[in-house]
């Protein structure tokens, strides 16, 4: 089914979804902002800062109060419209901390984030008549949070409903983003809403097949390496053959990620450039 940015879609119990007008490799469709509540509303990861989007956001909205716009991360799909959109309504801004990280970042990064309020793991709060938790889940980026909603949980960029999570050093890290799925197959939500893709009816399926993919990465980059050892680049060539070029600075970068994570564990090596076991 192709959806239409700018068009509210209603999910039930309350429960609202807009796609932003940004498609791309990287994004699917676009971002996926939700609407939370009836009378009074919360807003999870508004977007970007799109006026076109911003104005069918505010018209969607139909003058309802807006009690806060929640932020998973701070990827400049994501959280850019939520400055301008408190602006226009007054709404606070709650969500993951601003990130500042020193040194080579990856370029998508929103910088001017600045909430007015910072939420922890495990923090419950109070929104448009209903109790949401917040859940701490690093590795897609250091600062990623996710938002449970009774049975319901608002899962950002750490569960997608449309294709794998990229993980890109140094904020991101494979290890922390391994963890994190293995946290969520803990928990009892048994419907997720990803910011990318269709929702998620069958969450621990689909988190032990992340799982078991991030495993078999792990595996056959042990192996490459151990039949051949290579560079970053040439090892991404053999490990994703029929890889859509567009996507191989993600690949590249995820592949990064799981040698790291392999590194840490002492399994492998990199000297000048050229990774061993």
């Amino acid at each position: 089914m192709t959806h239409t940015p700018g068009i509210l879609y209603p999910l039930g119990d309350g429960l609202a979804r807009l796609l932003a007008p940004n498609p791309s490799p990287f994004t699917g469709e676009g971002t996926w902002l939700h609407l939370i509540g009836t009378e009074r509303l919360a807003i999870v990861d508004p977007g970007p800062a799109d006026p076109v989007h911003l104005d069918a956001l505010v018209e969607a909205i139909a003058g309802r109060p807006v009690e806060a716009i929640l932020v998973t991360h701070t990827h400049r799909d994501h959280s850019p419209a939520a400055a301008p959109l408190s602006e226009r309504l007054g709404a606070p801004v709650w969500g993951c901390a601003p990130l500042v990280v020193p040194g080579n970042q990856e370029a998508g990064f929103d910088t001017s984030y600045a909430p007015d309020r910072i939420l922890t793991d495990g923090e419950t709060i109070e929104l448009a008549g209903a109790a949401f938790e917040t859940v701490h889940t690093p590795g897609h980026t250091s600062n990623h949070l996710c938002f449970a909603w009774g049975h319901r949980l608002f899962s950002g960029d750490h569960v997608m409903g449309w294709s794998t999570t990229v993980v890109i050093p140094p904020d991101g890290h494979m290890g922390a983003y391994m963890a994190s799925l293995q946290k969520l197959q803990a928990r009892t939500e048994t419907l997720y809403h990803p910011a990318h893709g269709e929702p998620v009816e069958d969450p621990q399926r689909l988190l032990r097949g992340m799982l078991t993919h991030r495993v078999q990465r792990e595996r056959q980059l042990l192996r490459l390496i151990g039949e051949a050892p290579a560079p970053l680049a040439d090892l991404t060539l053999r490990a994703y053959p029929a890889l859509d070029p567009r996507l191989r600075p993600a690949a590249e970068a995820t592949a990064l990620a799981h040698l790291i994570t392999l590194e840490e564990r002492g399994a492998v090596t990199c000297v000048g450039g050229t990774w061993k076991v």
